[in-house]
């Protein structure tokens, strides 16, 4: 297979498939891959800007029955240190956070077996009673699909109880590696690749913006990886054309700590700077159809980030104020309001803060 023939198809922004991915991704050089990823992000974003984010992750609950192998946050439902977050709770956090100018929350929890739909949209709207103007990045497909089966309705239903009581865009939590294979052993009570990719259209056709994430480097093949990413772009191909969809790509490595697959599996992150360079830019040469891809400095460290932004990556993503779910695992990098935009200077780049929508701050 020609190698520049590749790229050169990938440069007109057109779609590769499975096989011409592995071959780039694994026969490529690394500074020709990286070369040609910048030349794709030029195109999307010819302004020498990236993107950052003031918001909060706040944990709704820690109680799940899903039991990922990969998450040392979870607590099963009877266990003495089960929480859900009150009302009195989530407005001191959300407080601090309009201290520093942020104005969004990113709120998730896990599959908790007694919290029903009525539930969750009683507590969006007494957020939003409480501060009107807060953006609501809340959930994913995982919780919708479980809403959806505890109350017997459509995704769609859901979606839309939920976006009436303050939901302003679905996070692309839960995706992990889109593997029916990968996901019966991580994640086998989670929902299933065509239950995530179906909760996805349906927020696309109902004009909610979206993201997609992958958490790769445990038990996947770099196969599994690139059909990871030829659902997220096909997905986004059948998006109303009038409607955002997947505004932004979020890859990340596993966290590896004290967590069950490493444990009683041995498996371990072994996801050098190189592999995760390679990942950013193969990601933003297979998916031509979205804007934005996002360097997760939180896992790999601020100087492996900087180097993503030269290799397809526009987007450092949030100061991340709270993290309780990657950081038990092993991320332990920070920044605050100052920092993060520091490293975006130091990269050679002009630091410009947005919300969810990708619109300036």
């Amino acid at each position: 297979m020609n190698l520049n023939l590749l790229i050169k198809k990938a440069l007109r922004l057109e779609f590769l498939n499975t096989a011409q991915a592995l071959e780039l991704y694994h026969r490529l050089p690394l500074g020709e891959l990286i070369y040609a990823a910048n030349e794709l992000r030029k195109i999307h974003h010819p302004e020498n800007k990236v993107t950052w984010i003031i918001d909060r992750n706040v944990n709704i609950t820690n109680a799940c029955i899903s039991g990922c192998k990969f998450c040392n946050f979870y607590r099963p439902v009877s266990n003495k240190q089960v929480y859900i977050t009150t009302l009195d709770e989530y407005a001191a956090k959300i407080e601090e956070m309009k201290c520093i100018g942020g104005d969004q929350l990113l709120l998730q929890g896990g599959l908790h077996p007694e919290l029903r739909l009525d539930w969750y949209v009683d507590l969006f709207k007494n957020l939003k009673q409480m501060f009107p103007g807060l953006r609501l990045h809340a959930l994913g497909p995982p919780e919708i699909v479980h809403l959806a089966k505890m109350d017997s309705i459509s995704y769609t239903g859901v979606l839309k109880r939920l976006m009436e009581a303050g939901l302003s865009s679905l996070p692309g939590a839960g995706a992990e590696i889109l593997s029916d294979r990968v996901r019966k052993i991580l994640s086998p009570v989670k929902c299933t690749v065509r239950e995530w990719l179906d909760v996805m259209k349906s927020a696309h056709k109902l004009g909610l913006t979206t993201s997609a994430t992958m958490m790769f480097g445990h038990i996947e093949t770099v196969y599994e990886r690139m059909t990871h990413l030829v659902h997220i772009r096909e997905t986004q191909a059948k998006k109303p054309a009038a409607v955002k969809g997947f505004i932004s790509f979020i890859p990340w490595p596993f966290q590896d700590k004290d967590t069950v697959l490493a444990k009683k599996s041995g498996i371990r992150n072994k996801v050098t700077p190189e592999e995760y360079i390679r990942m950013i830019a193969i990601s933003r040469i297979m998916l031509p159809n979205i804007p934005n891809i996002q360097a997760s400095w939180l896992t790999v460290g601020k100087e492996t980030a900087q180097l993503c932004l030269h290799a397809g990556a526009n987007d450092f993503g949030s100061i991340m104020i709270e993290e309780n779910v990657v950081s038990v695992a092993g991320a332990t990098h920070k920044f605050d309001v100052e920092g993060i935009q520091q490293a975006i200077r130091e990269a050679g780049f002009q630091p410009m803060r947005r919300n969810q929508e990708f619109e300036p701050v």
